[in-house]
């Protein structure tokens, strides 16, 4: 563990303003709330900020379908997905928008260094127009027949029917996903970042031990085939930011996008009195993780260290990129019901039980995660409730009871106790990298261990003898010491188990230097039950839950 204050910085990458969270994404903020909470939990000085990603076209077209402005569209989304994150104890220091005017002025200032630097140009592109609504079209909204298979109602530049890719100029009977009307060829003058130039500056970057291995091997192929200018504007009209000295060109949304992540600080350190260039300055000794899914490496692991370095910013000193998830075994589906809405889950389950799902499965590397739901009722039935609680609440009846709540004034097996304490090192170490699932193990590990021990003291049938007291207290107090190490390791991820744990315990915070010494003499609370066991009919009503909504959505 390391003991000197440490200064970080923690994003998740910007959900988009035009729907709701699902499960998918839920496990990457999961993911980051984790290792924010652990770095807290470490007495570093540590900030985990997001924020909506605000711009773009299908949020300007959403909000003209639905008659509202497009500020009032994303105020919405943006308190609903405040409100799912709340309640599925993901601890934001600061959650903002990138339609804000912090980003608006880093957007134009960083744009501003990098078209001076000379790392901006212009050319005119040739692109898919809609004739009837008098807008250009991006990939997402044409669709037509696939020039590959045959296959129709395809968007885009892929099918999804047999994987092609190709241009949306070859698209059989394209048309506009927005009026239905055939899209004609139209040129435009676009705006470009020469990413080209930053080519030596990223291989170096990239190989520097800022990415996981899968991550910078993947990167080597795109340098392989050649980095491309980057194209940074959109024609009106469009929901965004203006480009500097222009009237109808506007910053692509993927450009202010991951400046929303220093705005979002910026947002923070105004209201926290916050030191801002401390952690973004060109020399910064902090340090600034970004935790985001496989999908989008592009943008930040190339198109992003680029800017800021060529606006004179830091770069990130790590990406965490994660895999997608999948639902008992197969992409979340709609007709199947796996398609599962964060509001849908807290419906019916226990957000700390999927934490600790996903907590249990994730590792360091890029893998797919997959819940399968039969799985995930008996893996947190047997770890959280049959093993962690269950100490708990074994030995705290007999403590209450028979000794109005008061433990024993000496820790009897000091050696396993301490055993237990050890642990936390490189419980501590799995934590830091990342390696959940690791970590996991071994506080199920200990956990064992402790079950096994009070098996072995069997209280109950000592209970019932004469002159055993003293020991039905010893062994129901190690019983409880051993579950307050446990919780502590298990604090990032059940930070509620833990509050309610705490109050039990009585004995104020939970921490791993707190756990130096075992509790002798102090007074317990009553035990009240931890977590509920999770059923067949829990699960079942979810996936009903989620299939009904899918088919709202689909009439």
């Amino acid at each position: 563990m390391n003991q000197n204050p440490r200064d970080i910085l923690i994003t998740s990458a910007l959900p988009y303003a035009n729907g709701s969270i699902h499960i998918g994404h839920l496990v990457e903020y999961i993911q980051t709330d984790i290792w924010s909470r652990f770095q807290k939990m470490q007495g570093h000085n540590c900030y985990y900020v997001c924020a909506d990603d605000a711009h773009g076209t299908p949020i300007m077209l959403r909000a003209q379908d639905e008659g509202i402005t497009p500020e009032e569209l994303i105020e919405g989304v943006s308190t609903e997905h405040q409100q799912d994150f709340q309640d599925f104890l993901i601890e934001f220091d600061n959650y903002h928008s990138t339609h804000s005017a912090e980003n608006r002025e880093l957007s134009t200032n960083i744009y501003g260094e990098l078209k001076d630097a000379g790392y901006i140009t212009t050319r005119d592109v040739e692109q898919a127009y809609d004739p009837e609504r008098e807008m250009f079209l991006p990939d997402r909204f044409i669709k037509g027949t696939c020039p590959k298979c045959g296959a129709k109602d395809q968007y885009g530049d892929n099918c999804e029917a047999c994987g092609a890719t190709y241009s949306t100029a070859d698209l059989k009977d394209a048309v506009s996903a927005v009026s239905g009307a055939t899209p004609i060829n139209k040129k435009s003058e676009h705006y470009f970042f020469k990413l080209p130039e930053f080519e030596k500056m990223l291989k170096k970057w990239t190989h520097g031990g800022h990415l996981q291995e899968e991550v910078y091997r993947k990167l080597d192929e795109w340098f392989e085939s050649g980095l491309q200018e980057w194209d940074i504007s959109r024609d009106a009209p469009y929901f965004g930011f203006k480009i500097p000295d222009t009237e109808d060109k506007y910053f692509y949304v993927w450009l202010d996008a991951p400046i929303g992540y220093m705005a979002s600080f910026k947002n923070l350190c105004q209201k926290e009195n916050i030191d801002f260039d401390k952690f973004w300055a060109k020399d910064s000794k902090a340090e600034l993780y970004h935790f985001i899914g496989k999908d989008i490496i592009y943008f930040h692991a190339l198109f992003w260290p680029a800017m800021l370095e060529g606006a004179g910013f830091r770069t990130p000193t790590a990406i965490n990129a994660h895999g997608f998830l999948t639902v008992n075994g197969q992409k979340m589906s709609k007709s199947r019901g796996t398609f599962i809405k964060a509001r849908s889950w807290l419906e019916h389950l226990n957000p700390e039980a999927l934490r600790y799902y996903f907590a249990a499965k994730l590792g360091r590397g890029i893998e797919d995660l997959d819940l399968n739901l039969d799985d995930f009722r008996a893996r947190v039935n047997s770890d959280l409730v049959g093993k962690v609680v269950n100490i708990a609440s074994r030995c705290a009846g007999f403590i209450t009871k028979r000794f109005d709540g008061k433990l024993s004034a000496e820790c009897s097996e000091i050696e396993l106790y301490s055993e237990f304490v050890n642990a936390g090192e490189s419980i501590a170490n799995h934590y830091e990298d990342r390696d959940f699932s690791r970590a996991v193990r071994e506080i199920m590990a200990l956990a064992d261990m402790a079950n096994r021990y009070i098996d072995e003291k069997k209280p109950w049938v000592l209970a019932k003898e004469d002159g055993k007291e003293q020991e039905v207290q010893d062994s129901c107090s190690v019983g409880i010491n051993l579950f307050r190490v446990l919780i502590t390791y298990l604090k990032p991820v059940l930070p509620e188990m833990a509050i309610a744990s705490e109050a039990f315990l009585n004995a104020g915070e939970l921490g791993w230097k707190e756990l130096e010494s075992p509790l002798t003499g102090t007074t317990i609370n009553k035990f009240k039950p931890l977590m509920q066991r999770v059923t067949e009919s829990d699960t079942e009503a979810l996936l009903e839950t989620s299939l009904e909504m899918s088919k709202e959505s689909l009439t």
